[in-house]
Protein backbone atom coordinates (compact mmCIF):
# COMPACT_ATOMS: atom_id res chain seq x y z
CA UNK A 1 0.00 0.00 0.00
CA UNK A 2 2.65 2.49 1.04
CA UNK A 3 4.34 1.41 -1.85
CA UNK A 4 1.98 3.08 -4.42
CA UNK A 5 1.21 6.58 -1.66
CA UNK A 6 4.80 7.47 -1.14
CA UNK A 7 6.25 6.04 -3.96
CA UNK A 8 4.22 7.57 -6.64
CA UNK A 9 4.72 11.01 -4.53
CA UNK A 10 8.69 10.44 -4.83
CA UNK A 11 8.73 9.32 -8.28
CA UNK A 12 7.18 12.87 -9.31
CA UNK A 13 10.52 14.12 -9.58
CA UNK A 14 11.02 12.55 -13.04
CA UNK A 15 7.81 13.85 -14.06
CA UNK A 16 8.93 17.49 -12.76
CA UNK A 17 11.90 16.61 -15.24
CA UNK A 18 9.96 15.39 -17.95
CA UNK A 19 7.26 18.34 -18.04
CA UNK A 20 10.30 21.02 -17.74
CA UNK A 21 11.20 19.94 -21.20
CA UNK A 22 8.11 21.29 -22.35
CA UNK A 23 6.83 18.42 -25.00
CA UNK A 24 3.79 18.29 -23.03
CA UNK A 25 2.98 21.61 -22.03
CA UNK A 26 5.18 25.11 -20.97
CA UNK A 27 5.04 26.47 -17.41
CA UNK A 28 7.31 27.39 -14.92
CA UNK A 29 8.79 25.01 -12.20
CA UNK A 30 6.72 26.76 -9.76
CA UNK A 31 3.84 26.00 -11.13
CA UNK A 32 4.70 22.59 -12.27
CA UNK A 33 5.64 21.70 -8.68
CA UNK A 34 2.25 22.34 -8.18
CA UNK A 35 1.02 19.17 -9.62
CA UNK A 36 3.40 17.07 -7.46
CA UNK A 37 2.14 19.13 -4.23
CA UNK A 38 -1.31 19.01 -4.58
CA UNK A 39 -0.87 14.93 -4.97
CA UNK A 40 1.21 15.05 -1.83
CA UNK A 41 -0.97 17.28 -0.19
CA UNK A 42 -4.22 14.95 -0.79
CA UNK A 43 -2.47 12.46 0.77
CA UNK A 44 -2.06 14.16 3.99
CA UNK A 45 -5.81 16.02 4.02
CA UNK A 46 -7.30 13.09 3.01
CA UNK A 47 -5.52 10.87 4.84
CA UNK A 48 -6.40 12.56 8.40
CA UNK A 49 -10.45 13.11 6.81
CA UNK A 50 -10.87 9.24 6.45
CA UNK A 51 -9.68 7.72 9.18
CA UNK A 52 -12.83 8.06 11.46
CA UNK A 53 -14.12 5.37 8.49
CA UNK A 54 -11.10 3.17 9.10
CA UNK A 55 -12.03 3.13 13.09
CA UNK A 56 -15.54 2.03 11.81
CA UNK A 57 -14.36 -1.07 9.75
CA UNK A 58 -14.55 0.13 6.44
CA UNK A 59 -11.06 -1.04 5.33
CA UNK A 60 -12.05 -3.03 2.15
CA UNK A 61 -14.18 -0.02 1.14
CA UNK A 62 -10.98 2.21 1.84
CA UNK A 63 -8.79 0.11 -0.33
CA UNK A 64 -11.29 -0.22 -3.10
CA UNK A 65 -11.68 3.60 -3.32
CA UNK A 66 -8.03 4.42 -3.05
CA UNK A 67 -6.90 1.77 -5.62
CA UNK A 68 -9.53 2.89 -8.03
CA UNK A 69 -8.72 6.37 -7.71
CA UNK A 70 -4.90 5.53 -8.10
CA UNK A 71 -5.44 3.32 -11.46
CA UNK A 72 -8.32 5.69 -12.77
CA UNK A 73 -5.79 8.98 -12.37
CA UNK A 74 -3.36 7.43 -14.08
CA UNK A 75 -5.42 6.27 -16.95
CA UNK A 76 -6.73 9.78 -17.14
CA UNK A 77 -3.43 11.28 -17.00
CA UNK A 78 -2.05 9.41 -20.18
CA UNK A 79 -4.95 11.15 -22.42
CA UNK A 80 -3.89 14.59 -20.70
CA UNK A 81 -2.44 17.33 -23.49
CA UNK A 82 -2.61 20.07 -20.91
CA UNK A 83 -1.80 21.60 -17.99
CA UNK A 84 -4.81 22.08 -15.94
CA UNK A 85 -6.17 18.33 -17.09
CA UNK A 86 -2.33 17.12 -15.21
CA UNK A 87 -3.66 19.35 -11.90
CA UNK A 88 -6.69 17.31 -12.17
CA UNK A 89 -5.74 14.07 -13.07
CA UNK A 90 -1.97 13.70 -11.03
CA UNK A 91 -2.99 15.99 -8.70
CA UNK A 92 -6.13 15.26 -6.91
CA UNK A 93 -7.49 12.21 -8.48
CA UNK A 94 -4.00 10.19 -7.83
CA UNK A 95 -3.61 12.02 -4.35
CA UNK A 96 -7.12 11.42 -3.34
CA UNK A 97 -6.29 7.69 -3.90
CA UNK A 98 -3.25 7.72 -2.37
CA UNK A 99 -5.18 9.62 0.93
CA UNK A 100 -7.95 6.86 1.13
CA UNK A 101 -4.64 4.10 1.47
CA UNK A 102 -1.93 6.27 3.26
CA UNK A 103 -3.94 5.59 6.96
CA UNK A 104 -5.03 1.87 6.43
CA UNK A 105 -1.56 1.02 5.48
CA UNK A 106 -0.04 2.64 9.15
CA UNK A 107 -2.78 1.44 11.68
CA UNK A 108 -3.01 -2.07 10.36
CA UNK A 109 0.27 -3.12 11.40
CA UNK A 110 0.02 -1.28 14.55
CA UNK A 111 -2.47 -3.78 16.29
CA UNK A 112 0.13 -6.57 15.29
CA UNK A 113 3.43 -5.57 17.47
CA UNK A 114 3.36 -4.35 21.06
CA UNK A 115 7.09 -4.62 20.86
CA UNK A 116 9.43 -3.03 18.08
CA UNK A 117 6.72 -0.89 16.75
CA UNK A 118 9.34 1.53 15.67
CA UNK A 119 11.03 -1.50 13.76
CA UNK A 120 7.83 -2.48 11.75
CA UNK A 121 6.65 1.04 10.74
CA UNK A 122 10.07 1.48 9.28
CA UNK A 123 9.87 -2.06 7.57
CA UNK A 124 6.25 -0.85 5.96
CA UNK A 125 7.90 2.41 4.97
CA UNK A 126 10.44 0.98 2.89
CA UNK A 127 7.44 0.24 0.19
CA UNK A 128 7.65 3.72 -0.63
CA UNK A 129 11.37 3.17 -1.34
CA UNK A 130 10.74 0.09 -3.72
CA UNK A 131 7.87 2.13 -5.33
CA UNK A 132 10.44 5.28 -5.48
CA UNK A 133 13.03 2.96 -7.09
CA UNK A 134 10.51 0.32 -9.42
CA UNK A 135 7.94 3.74 -11.00
CA UNK A 136 10.85 5.54 -11.63
CA UNK A 137 12.59 3.08 -13.45
CA UNK A 138 9.48 2.14 -15.71
CA UNK A 139 9.46 5.87 -16.37
CA UNK A 140 12.80 6.16 -17.71
CA UNK A 141 12.72 2.85 -19.82
CA UNK A 142 9.65 3.75 -21.68
CA UNK A 143 9.06 7.19 -21.98
CA UNK A 144 11.22 7.62 -25.57
CA UNK A 145 10.14 3.97 -26.76
CA UNK A 146 6.51 4.06 -26.26
CA UNK A 147 5.60 7.53 -25.07
CA UNK A 148 4.03 9.43 -22.43
CA UNK A 149 0.64 8.10 -22.78
CA UNK A 150 1.59 4.31 -22.38
CA UNK A 151 4.16 4.84 -20.08
CA UNK A 152 1.65 6.56 -17.58
CA UNK A 153 -1.30 3.44 -18.36
CA UNK A 154 2.16 1.02 -17.91
CA UNK A 155 2.53 2.55 -14.20
CA UNK A 156 -1.39 2.48 -13.78
CA UNK A 157 -1.39 -0.93 -14.59
CA UNK A 158 1.39 -1.66 -11.89
CA UNK A 159 -0.43 -0.25 -9.20
CA UNK A 160 -3.43 -1.74 -9.76
CA UNK A 161 -1.81 -5.44 -10.02
CA UNK A 162 0.16 -4.39 -6.55
CA UNK A 163 -3.06 -2.99 -5.11
CA UNK A 164 -5.15 -6.00 -5.97
CA UNK A 165 -2.74 -8.07 -2.94
CA UNK A 166 -3.87 -5.90 -0.27
CA UNK A 167 -7.14 -5.95 -0.88
CA UNK A 168 -7.56 -9.40 -0.53
CA UNK A 169 -5.50 -9.96 2.03
CA UNK A 170 -5.45 -7.39 4.26
CA UNK A 171 -8.07 -7.71 7.36
CA UNK A 172 -8.36 -5.16 10.87
CA UNK A 173 -7.29 -7.43 13.43
CA UNK A 174 -8.82 -5.28 15.95
CA UNK A 175 -12.28 -3.21 15.36
CA UNK A 176 -11.85 0.19 17.72
CA UNK A 177 -15.41 0.41 19.53
CA UNK A 178 -15.66 4.06 18.73
CA UNK A 179 -15.05 5.96 15.63
CA UNK A 180 -12.45 8.67 16.61
CA UNK A 181 -12.87 12.44 17.01
CA UNK A 182 -11.47 13.98 13.92
CA UNK A 183 -10.28 16.94 15.81
CA UNK A 184 -8.27 16.88 19.67
CA UNK A 185 -8.51 20.63 20.40
CA UNK A 186 -6.69 19.90 23.34
CA UNK A 187 -3.27 19.30 20.75
CA UNK A 188 -3.13 23.29 20.28
CA UNK A 189 -2.53 23.96 23.67
CA UNK A 190 -0.26 20.79 24.00
CA UNK A 191 3.35 22.45 23.75
CA UNK A 192 5.89 19.32 22.47
CA UNK A 193 3.06 18.26 20.22
CA UNK A 194 2.87 21.24 18.55
CA UNK A 195 6.74 21.41 18.63
CA UNK A 196 6.90 18.30 17.05
CA UNK A 197 4.31 18.90 14.50
CA UNK A 198 6.48 22.11 13.39
CA UNK A 199 9.67 20.57 13.30
CA UNK A 200 8.52 17.91 10.88
CA UNK A 201 6.94 20.32 8.70
CA UNK A 202 10.41 22.29 8.20
CA UNK A 203 11.60 18.91 7.33
CA UNK A 204 9.23 17.26 4.94
CA UNK A 205 9.57 20.66 3.44
CA UNK A 206 13.24 20.71 2.82
CA UNK A 207 13.11 17.37 1.55
CA UNK A 208 10.65 17.90 -1.24
CA UNK A 209 12.62 20.39 -2.73
CA UNK A 210 15.19 17.68 -3.12
CA UNK A 211 12.70 15.32 -4.34
CA UNK A 212 11.08 17.61 -6.41
CA UNK A 213 14.41 18.97 -8.13
CA UNK A 214 17.17 16.98 -7.94
CA UNK A 215 16.40 15.29 -11.37
CA UNK A 216 15.95 18.81 -12.94
CA UNK A 217 19.03 20.42 -10.89
CA UNK A 218 21.42 17.11 -12.60
CA UNK A 219 19.71 18.09 -16.48
CA UNK A 220 19.46 21.78 -16.27
CA UNK A 221 23.34 22.22 -15.22
CA UNK A 222 24.29 20.04 -17.95
CA UNK A 223 26.41 17.22 -16.16
CA UNK A 224 23.41 14.50 -16.78
CA UNK A 225 22.12 13.46 -20.03
CA UNK A 226 18.59 13.36 -19.58
CA UNK A 227 18.21 9.72 -18.79
CA UNK A 228 21.07 9.76 -16.75
CA UNK A 229 19.23 12.68 -14.56
CA UNK A 230 15.96 10.80 -13.96
CA UNK A 231 17.99 7.77 -12.57
CA UNK A 232 18.68 10.10 -9.66
CA UNK A 233 15.65 9.82 -8.22
CA UNK A 234 15.88 5.38 -7.82
CA UNK A 235 19.46 6.29 -7.10
CA UNK A 236 18.39 8.37 -4.38
CA UNK A 237 15.66 5.49 -3.23
CA UNK A 238 17.79 2.51 -3.37
CA UNK A 239 19.44 4.29 -0.09
CA UNK A 240 16.57 5.19 1.33
CA UNK A 241 15.40 1.61 1.81
CA UNK A 242 18.10 1.18 4.35
CA UNK A 243 17.06 5.00 6.02
CA UNK A 244 13.35 3.81 6.36
CA UNK A 245 14.15 0.89 9.12
CA UNK A 246 17.71 1.44 10.67
CA UNK A 247 16.65 4.85 12.14
CA UNK A 248 13.01 3.37 13.05
CA UNK A 249 15.32 0.25 14.81
CA UNK A 250 17.60 2.96 16.63
CA UNK A 251 14.15 5.05 17.85
CA UNK A 252 13.15 1.70 19.66
CA UNK A 253 16.82 1.76 21.57
CA UNK A 254 16.88 5.59 22.38
CA UNK A 255 13.70 7.36 21.44
CA UNK A 256 12.70 9.12 18.72
CA UNK A 257 13.59 12.05 19.25
CA UNK A 258 16.99 11.08 19.90
CA UNK A 259 17.59 10.12 16.25
CA UNK A 260 15.52 12.98 14.49
CA UNK A 261 17.50 15.51 16.07
CA UNK A 262 20.78 14.72 13.95
CA UNK A 263 18.92 13.25 11.47
CA UNK A 264 17.79 17.15 10.51
CA UNK A 265 21.09 18.68 11.12
CA UNK A 266 22.59 16.47 8.33
CA UNK A 267 20.22 16.96 5.86
CA UNK A 268 20.26 19.80 6.03
CA UNK A 269 24.00 20.04 5.84
CA UNK A 270 23.78 17.55 3.13
CA UNK A 271 21.12 19.98 1.28
CA UNK A 272 23.72 22.38 1.60
CA UNK A 273 26.04 20.28 0.11
CA UNK A 274 24.32 20.60 -2.90
CA UNK A 275 25.57 24.25 -3.24
CA UNK A 276 29.23 22.95 -3.91
CA UNK A 277 28.46 19.73 -6.67
CA UNK A 278 29.92 20.49 -10.28
CA UNK A 279 29.39 17.46 -11.81
CA UNK A 280 27.69 14.36 -11.88
CA UNK A 281 29.70 12.04 -9.50
CA UNK A 282 29.24 15.33 -6.57
CA UNK A 283 25.37 15.12 -7.35
CA UNK A 284 25.35 11.05 -7.10
CA UNK A 285 26.70 11.15 -3.91
CA UNK A 286 24.42 14.32 -2.11
CA UNK A 287 21.86 11.81 -3.25
CA UNK A 288 23.10 8.61 -1.60
CA UNK A 289 23.25 10.66 1.29
CA UNK A 290 20.17 12.22 1.12
CA UNK A 291 18.39 9.41 0.42
CA UNK A 292 19.92 7.46 3.15
CA UNK A 293 18.49 9.93 5.95
CA UNK A 294 15.60 10.71 4.24
CA UNK A 295 13.60 8.22 5.99
CA UNK A 296 13.71 9.95 8.97
CA UNK A 297 11.04 12.28 8.38
CA UNK A 298 9.38 9.29 6.53
CA UNK A 299 9.08 6.99 8.95
CA UNK A 300 9.97 8.52 12.60
CA UNK A 301 7.13 11.04 12.49
CA UNK A 302 4.65 8.46 13.51
CA UNK A 303 6.67 7.30 16.51
CA UNK A 304 7.27 10.66 17.83
CA UNK A 305 3.28 11.50 17.57
CA UNK A 306 2.81 8.52 19.69
CA UNK A 307 5.51 9.15 22.07
CA UNK A 308 3.96 12.56 22.33
CA UNK A 309 0.52 11.59 23.40
CA UNK A 310 -0.02 10.78 26.40
CA UNK A 311 -3.69 9.91 26.69
CA UNK A 312 -3.69 6.92 23.38
CA UNK A 313 -7.50 7.14 22.77
CA UNK A 314 -6.76 10.23 21.66
CA UNK A 315 -4.04 8.90 19.60
CA UNK A 316 -5.94 8.20 15.77
CA UNK A 317 -7.36 12.15 16.44
CA UNK A 318 -3.83 13.70 17.11
CA UNK A 319 -2.60 11.61 14.15
CA UNK A 320 -4.82 12.80 11.94
CA UNK A 321 -4.82 16.55 12.62
CA UNK A 322 -0.61 16.06 12.49
CA UNK A 323 -0.36 14.81 9.25
CA UNK A 324 -3.08 17.38 8.11
CA UNK A 325 -0.84 19.69 9.31
CA UNK A 326 2.46 18.53 7.74
CA UNK A 327 0.88 17.89 5.25
CA UNK A 328 1.02 21.54 4.14
CA UNK A 329 4.54 21.52 3.99
CA UNK A 330 4.74 20.23 0.20
CA UNK A 331 3.68 23.95 -0.37
CA UNK A 332 7.07 25.97 0.74
CA UNK A 333 8.86 22.18 -0.48
CA UNK A 334 7.37 22.61 -3.77
CA UNK A 335 6.02 25.34 -5.42
CA UNK A 336 7.92 27.71 -2.91
CA UNK A 337 10.76 26.21 -3.78
CA UNK A 338 9.88 26.70 -7.58
CA UNK A 339 9.70 30.66 -6.97
CA UNK A 340 12.59 30.71 -5.53
CA UNK A 341 14.62 29.34 -8.19
CA UNK A 342 13.03 31.53 -10.40
CA UNK A 343 13.03 34.65 -8.59
CA UNK A 344 14.70 36.15 -12.14
CA UNK A 345 12.96 34.82 -15.15
CA UNK A 346 16.18 35.09 -16.95
CA UNK A 347 17.55 32.54 -14.80
CA UNK A 348 17.49 29.59 -12.89
CA UNK A 349 18.98 30.51 -9.36
CA UNK A 350 20.43 26.99 -8.24
CA UNK A 351 22.42 28.56 -4.76
CA UNK A 352 18.83 30.09 -3.56
CA UNK A 353 17.16 26.95 -4.11
CA UNK A 354 19.81 24.63 -2.31
CA UNK A 355 20.07 27.53 0.46
CA UNK A 356 16.82 27.54 0.77
CA UNK A 357 16.03 23.93 1.29
CA UNK A 358 18.86 23.21 3.38
CA UNK A 359 17.59 26.27 5.83
CA UNK A 360 15.00 24.07 6.71
CA UNK A 361 15.72 21.24 8.26
CA UNK A 362 18.44 23.17 10.38
CA UNK A 363 15.66 25.34 11.50
CA UNK A 364 13.62 21.47 12.27
CA UNK A 365 17.31 20.42 14.04
CA UNK A 366 16.70 23.55 16.42
CA UNK A 367 12.89 23.11 16.80
CA UNK A 368 13.64 19.57 17.81
CA UNK A 369 16.65 20.80 20.34
CA UNK A 370 13.57 22.52 21.40
CA UNK A 371 11.22 20.05 22.34
CA UNK A 372 13.72 17.62 23.97
CA UNK A 373 15.00 20.60 26.25
CA UNK A 374 11.24 20.61 27.31
CA UNK A 375 10.29 16.89 27.68
CA UNK A 376 13.84 15.97 29.43
CA UNK A 377 15.54 19.17 30.39
CA UNK A 378 19.28 19.34 30.31
CA UNK A 379 20.04 15.82 30.92
CA UNK A 380 21.91 14.53 27.74
CA UNK A 381 22.10 10.54 28.45
CA UNK A 382 17.89 9.31 28.44
CA UNK A 383 15.72 8.21 26.46
CA UNK A 384 13.54 10.55 24.58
Amino acid sequence: MVFNTWGTIITFGDYQAYYERGTLFTESSANISWIGSIQSLMVFVVGAVIGPLYDRGHLKLLLLAGTFGIVFGHMMLSLCTEYWQVVLAQGLVVGIGGGCIFVPALAVVQPYFSTRLGLALGIVATGSSLGGIIYPIVFINLIDKVGFAWTTRAIGFIALATLIIPLAISEMRVKPPTARKMIDFSAFTDGPFMLCILGCFLGYAGSHVSFFYIAFYGQANGWMTGTLALYLLPILNSASAVGRVLPNWLADKIGPINVVIPGSLIIGVILLCNLAVANAGGLICTALFFGFLSGIFVATPPLLFMVLTKDKTKLGARMGMAYALVGLSVLPGGPGAGAVLQHDWNRLDWAAAWTYAGILPLSAFAVFCALRLWQTGPKLLVKA
